[in-house]
């Protein structure tokens, strides 16, 4: 029995060291389920192995393409800004297509919630191809909607430029299309 047990947290030890060796190598995004596939375990184990890979401090980010491991150290944009924002639904593909067109990233979306204070989802997206992944999801995900739905359409983006003029035609834009908040 005792032999089992330790072969057991071998297999789990090396599992995650494949993860953490993945995610550190890997250029895009990595999804749960691949893993899951690579490692011939549920996409349930592969879940709690990367909390408990962040827990042990490895940065490691959610995001609707998969997960990214984040070195803290540098930050990859020479502008970050923020963009308070409220629009309908039907107006998020807009929205967000507006942000990633001048060449920005959709860094996370955040909204102030009553009871649990500051929530925020990363995003990531920096093309029309990786929008339109979202939006694909959110049309899909049939008990799931955007956090902005919890306050009214109000939320805020972070989101990096390559600098503040780029930061300000975005807000210009979306200002025109009565998405920015003053």
């Amino acid at each position: 029995m005792a032999d089992r047990t330790r072969a057991a947290e071998k297999a789990t030890e090396e599992r995650r060291a494949y993860i953490r060796s993945a995610l550190q190598q890997a250029d895009a995004p990595l999804t749960a389920t691949y893993f899951a596939q690579k490692l011939s375990v549920s996409r349930q184990i592969i879940v709690g192995d990367v909390a408990i890979l962040r827990a042990s401090g490895l940065n490691i980010l959610a995001t609707p393409r998969g997960y990214l491991c984040s070195s803290s150290a540098s930050d990859p944009f020479p502008f970050t800004g923020m963009l308070v924002c409220r629009h309908e639904a039907s107006q998020l593909r807009d929205e967000l297509y507006t942000i990633v067109d001048y060449g920005a990233t959709v860094i996370d979306v955040s909204i102030e919630h009553a009871i649990y204070g500051e929530l925020c989802g990363k995003l990531n997206l920096s093309s029309r191809y990786e929008v339109d992944q979202f939006i694909q999801r959110v049309e899909q995900e049939k008990n799931s909607a955007p956090i902005s739905s919890l306050t009214e359409g109000v939320h805020l983006h972070r989101i990096g430029c390559r600098d503040s003029a780029t930061f300000e035609r975005i807000k210009e834009s979306l200002a025109a299309q009565g998405i920015l908040m003053d």
